[in-house]
């Protein structure tokens, strides 16, 4: 029988490490509200594999399964979670104001924000890229131009989009060099306890 709750899986110091931390700010309790399953991945260094127990068709997390709907991608994951558990307020609900500003913040993650740092860290480079994408130094200057005017991408308000867009720069921080407003906001991010406890559980 499905489970009644949502289930996710996980492995530490991957990317699904920012769906976990999204759990904890959702006030949500491992065991009870959501289960969470911690699986072995294939590593960027070689070590690790698949893992048998994982139902991701390509062997990756993070992957939420929820009676019998499954989602893979964490923006679609983290737009489940916080539509599923509204009362937290990560995220404004539909027909609540920011509603279309949090949306293209989660697309604009994974169509924009992590193919540029992709690019820019393996040294690619195409006009098919920049027409299509845009490159890096618009894509640091979209979030400047959003972030000074205020500390979160959604204002005054904190939401789950500001722990997905703020991955790349949490895990590669030379990327902020030239960004004091990034630098801050990532410090931000990086310091909530929901964070703090992650970094903790994915250092042990």
């Amino acid at each position: 029988m499905a489970s009644t709750i949502p289930t996710l899986f996980h492995s530490p110091n991957t990317r699904s490490s920012c769906v976990v931390a999204l759990i904890a700010e959702l006030g949500l309790t491992p065991g009870k509200d959501i289960d969470i399953r911690t699986v072995s991945v294939t590593r960027a260094d070689g070590t690790g594999g698949p893992d048998p127990v994982n139902p991701h068709p390509e062997g990756k997390v993070p992957f939420l399964t929820h009676g019998a709907e499954s989602l893979r991608e964490r923006g679609a994951i983290m737009l489940y979670l916080t539509d599923l558990f509204p009362e937290a307020g990560l995220g404004p609900r539909e027909g609540e104001a920011g509603r279309g500003d949090y949306l293209s913040w989660l697309f604009y993650y994974h169509s924009v924000v992590e193919p540029v740092v992709l690019l820019k860290m393996s040294g690619l480079d195409h006009p098919f890229f920049t027409a299509a994408i845009r490159d890096f130094a618009t894509m640091i200057a979209r979030l400047e131009e959003t972030l000074s005017q205020g500390p979160w991408l959604l204002g005054d308000r904190f939401s789950a989009a500001d722990l997905l867009i703020s991955g790349p720069f949490l895990w590669l921080p030379t990327l902020l060099e030239n960004s004091p407003v990034l630098r801050q906001w990532v410090e931000a991010v990086a310091a909530r306890p929901s964070m703090t406890e992650v970094a903790r559980r994915d250092a042990a």
